[in-house]
């Protein structure tokens, strides 16, 4: 895929987005509100682009990543808008910049927000990534509170070579109006570079990185406090430390310098 500024496209189809450089990745500058709305504007037959618009979310882990690991810069480049998921890129943004973030727009909020809205206007979802337990449950859990919601199918994430084609072309053929995709990072977004080209009937691919885990109802959102000062990392270590504890360790300190250093105030 192009980056987004080589790749006319997506350029034109997020032209009206505002957006801000915020540690080394151009942020959109939209709520949670505005980001379903543009997401439900863009699936309708008179406003599909001849591919999938991809939409990703970065916090401070990928700005983190994205500043050493060239082919994940590359690949959240290629986005045509990018959220910001992490309550530390609101706050900086609003001591850096007189067009700062309005609210964190975290997935598993995002999702709901979409959903809601996709029912009442009778579009479809697809569901692709997790193990096949997490997937089915997130996806039974879905149903139940979004009963009028068309999910025109599910796969779970595990699938490889030939048998992965096959579901892609399925997935195509089903043409959902928004492919939820979560493989974790960058498997997702890879995913998303390779086989663009062939989900052209998809309206919208969104990665979603843990997001099945939590409608699933395996792992629990940090409490709201925590969320509002940017401590979910912290949330998540407790659940996890044995897996994310060194992670937090590295990523975190590059991500504040990268905040104050590498940001830049609206037309940079």
């Amino acid at each position: 895929m192009h980056e987004r500024r080589a790749n006319p496209i997506g350029r034109a189809a997020t032209a009206g987005v505002p957006r801000i450089s915020l540690g080394g990745l151009r942020l959109a500058v939209l709520d949670i509100e505005q980001t379903a709305n543009f997401m439900i504007d863009m699936v309708f037959p008179e406003r599909r682009v001849g591919r999938p618009l991809y939409l990703t979310s970065a916090n401070g882990e990928v700005l983190a990543r994205c500043s050493t690991e060239p082919m994940t810069d590359r690949l959240f480049r290629a986005a045509d808008l990018i959220n910001a998921d992490g309550q530390p890129l609101v706050t900086v943004s609003r001591l850096r910049s007189p067009m700062p973030l309005p609210e964190r727009v975290a997935t598993t909020d995002l999702f709901h927000v979409v959903a809601r809205k996709a029912q009442e206007a009778r579009l479809t979802f697809y569901m692709f990534g997790a193990d096949e337990a997490e997937n089915a449950a997130a996806v039974a859990n879905v149903q139940k509170a979004f009963p009028d919601l068309r999910i025109v199918g599910r796969c779970h994430g595990y699938l490889r070579g030939d048998a992965l084609r096959a579901k892609v072309d399925e997935i195509n053929a089903l043409a959902p109006d928004y492919l939820w995709v979560a493989l974790g990072v960058p498997y997702e977004q890879a995913f998303v570079e390779e086989f663009t080209p062939r989900l052209f009937n998809v309206g919208v691919i969104k990665t979603s990185g843990g997001l099945f885990n939590f409608l699933s109802g395996s792992r629990a959102r940090a409490p709201q406090w925590m969320q509002n000062i940017g401590l979910e990392w912290a949330w998540r270590i407790w659940l996890e430390p044995r897996r994310l504890l060194w992670r937090y360790l590295t990523t975190n300190p590059r991500a504040l310098y990268l905040l104050l250093y590498k940001s830049r105030t609206p037309g940079g």
